[in-house]
């Protein structure tokens, strides 16, 4: 039994040797959108009559035939995005998330080769945004609030971390793998905390980092109204106002009108007192 599987292969790699068919490859690749990538086919030399042909998923997606010099690109997506060098290997540029996927090399000619890659291109990170807020409700105590309180955010990320660091040390850190979804972190510190803090988001290969200046952001709160609201409370202060005055026009107008009516009403009212009694009298 043993003798009849090792005559099998051996039957199997002659064949494969006869017709020139090599086992199919494949290789996993990630890049940053909008860099370059390039598929390299690892052929040293393509003879005149072969020809090569590139699949991305079910679509040609372009071939080259060494003997006419001919490139030809099949697919709009990749238009003038795509180069084939001499030895069949494929550079796509400017790349974009949409260009993720399977694409597979085709040699036909006098030997069958073929080689599959896995490409993923993963999306730009946006830098970190980082902001500070008083809360609603300040501390009724005498003392004011010596914590102030950061959130630090990113929108429209996938497959990311979010990550506050004091120096080189993690806080506190917040990860996802969904698409297109918004990151929110918060971080509290002192006022006068003069140790270095960031945050940082990252993939597999890239990262952004926003510096926190707490000079900058961190401001105290003064007679229980936050410094951030000050700008809100003159305006809900002046609308109030306003709104105080309106009210007392209306009743002093209202007030006019009933005095006024009451006086109208009064000479018919004596009139009909003199006309009552002259008729008494008579």
């Amino acid at each position: 039994m043993v003798c009849r599987i090792v005559l099998l292969c051996l039957c199997f790699w002659r064949l494969a040797v006869v017709f020139g068919v090599e086992i199919d490859e494949t290789e996993s690749l990630s890049v940053m959108e909008g860099d370059s990538v390039t598929l390299q086919t690892g052929v040293t030399k393509i003879q005149e009559d072969d020809l090569i042909m590139w699949m991305c998923g079910d679509q040609c997606i372009a071939k080259l035939n060494i003997s006419s010099q001919v490139i030809s690109e099949m697919d709009n997506r990749f238009k003038d995005r795509l180069i084939l060098d001499q030895t069949g290997s494929l550079t796509i540029n400017s790349t974009r998330t949409t260009d993720s996927g399977v694409y597979k090399a085709q040699l036909i000619g006098q030997k069958v080769f073929k080689k599959t890659f896995i490409v993923t291109i993963i999306a730009r990170l946006p830098k970190p945004a980082i902001n500070s807020y008083c809360p609603q409700n300040p501390s009724s105590s005498g003392s004011l609030d010596s914590k102030c309180v950061l959130l630090c955010s990113v929108v429209n990320v996938s497959a990311v971390s979010l990550s506050w660091y004091k120096g080189n040390s993690v806080l506190s850190s917040i990860s996802v793998s969904d698409l297109s979804i918004s990151l929110s972190l918060p971080l509290e510190v002192e006022y006068q905390d003069e140790n270095t803090y960031s945050c940082v988001i990252d993939n597999p290969i890239s990262n952004q980092t926003t510096h926190l200046d707490i000079s900058t952001l961190c401001q105290p709160c003064s007679d229980h109204v936050c410094c951030c609201d000050s700008a809100e409370a003159a305006i809900q202060l002046v609308l109030s106002a306003l709104v105080g005055v309106a009210t007392v026009a209306v009743l002093v107008y209202d007030f006019r009108s009933r005095r006024a009516e009451q006086k109208s009403r009064r000479p018919s009212s004596n009139l009909q007192e003199t006309d009552i009694n002259l008729l008494q009298q008579d």
